[in-house]
């Protein structure tokens, strides 16, 4: 079976509707399927669980934080990744804190799904943003797939979870298929995954990166062994899974298509510096700090990490 992402993302939805009643998907144009992961499920499961939404994110927010308090599972979709800013207050200051300040007597299991997180061709500053660093530092549980079984399974366990959970789904993975010769199935939270094993350099690569990472560790195998990590979860992170891959290499480079303060690459690489051995300075390929990426095509792709600035890191860090 040949699995898109987007398709990936739309079975894990329709496999929890199915599986449990008390899941619902809230969202604007998500009865059409506008985005794609929703596409079909208002005709199979009605619009008392497919809930078009107007168009105010902090309304359905507020509204699904409410039905995760009575019992529901809402699932939120944000067609575009700024608009997490806007329920920034609802999500972290509410939703995540609710369990813990009641002493676990309620929780909130709600999680936001952004099926187009980063750049999409000329969608310019507001729409352009890979904001999971601020989920990752506020403690909330944030999720990364990389891949269409990934995507599945991982969106799967965070339906099921008893915290909130926001899954990026990065635009540049969208297209991504994959050949599925095994039974799909829940992936739990916090595992980090090796996609290629290797023995100089350990690269950390988050979210769509990955499939970059990959392709520059087959164009350097001659040259440079290179293990290819790919946290899926960036909170909670698999250190002991980094770790392990760092005894194995020494060496530590992390892409991450975010900008560069405070960004998850940079927490990457302070917690190796402390916990793990190093024999080589680590390196980090990102956007610029502050970047805000611009309507002008060129432009935009010249603020986002690429594949001659990952050659050059592994370079680098191998000297």
């Amino acid at each position: 079976m040949r699995l898109s992402y987007t398709k990936a993302l739309n079975r894990a939805l329709a496999d929890e509707l199915a599986d449990d009643p008390a899941v619902c998907v809230f969202g604007e144009d998500i009865g059409a399927g506008m985005a794609g992961p929703t596409l079909g499920l208002l005709d199979r499961f009605g619009p008392d669980r497919i809930v078009d939404t107007p168009l105010s994110e902090q309304a359905f927010t507020a509204m699904a934080l409410g039905a995760a308090l009575a019992g529901r599972r809402p699932v939120l979709e944000f067609q575009i990744p700024s608009l997490l800013f806007l329920v920034f207050e609802q999500l972290v200051n509410q939703a995540h804190k609710f369990s813990l300040m009641t002493g676990g007597q309620a929780g909130v299991p709600l999680t936001c799904l952004v099926p187009g997180s980063g750049s999409r061709d000329g969608w310019a500053g507001q729409h352009s943003d890979h904001p999971y660093s601020l989920f990752a530092h506020a403690g909330m549980k944030t999720v990364v797939p990389a891949t269409p079984t990934d995507a599945y399974g991982l969106l799967r366990s965070a339906i099921r979870n008893p915290d909130p959970v926001v899954v990026f789904a990065p635009a540049a993975a969208l297209p991504v298929r994959e050949t599925v010769t095994w039974e799909l199935a829940p992936i739990p939270l916090g595992t980090a995954r090796v996609h290629r094993s290797g023995t100089d350099v350990t690269l950390v690569a988050v979210g769509h990166l990955v499939h970059d990472a990959l392709a520059v560790a087959e164009e350097l195998a001659g040259e440079i062994s290179v293990e290819v990590l790919d946290p899926r979860t960036l909170h909670p992170f698999d250190w002991a899974a980094l770790g392990a891959s760092l005894e194995r290499t020494g060496r530590l480079v992390v892409i991450d298509d975010s900008n560069r303060s405070c960004g998850i690459g940079a927490e990457v690489l302070a917690t190796a510096a402390e916990e793990f051995r190093l024999t080589a300075p680590p390196r980090r390929v990102t956007r610029p700090d502050g970047a805000v990426l611009p309507f002008a095509p060129a432009l935009d792709r010249a603020l986002q990490p690429d594949r001659e600035q990952l050659r050059h890191a592994l370079r680098a860090v191998m000297k």
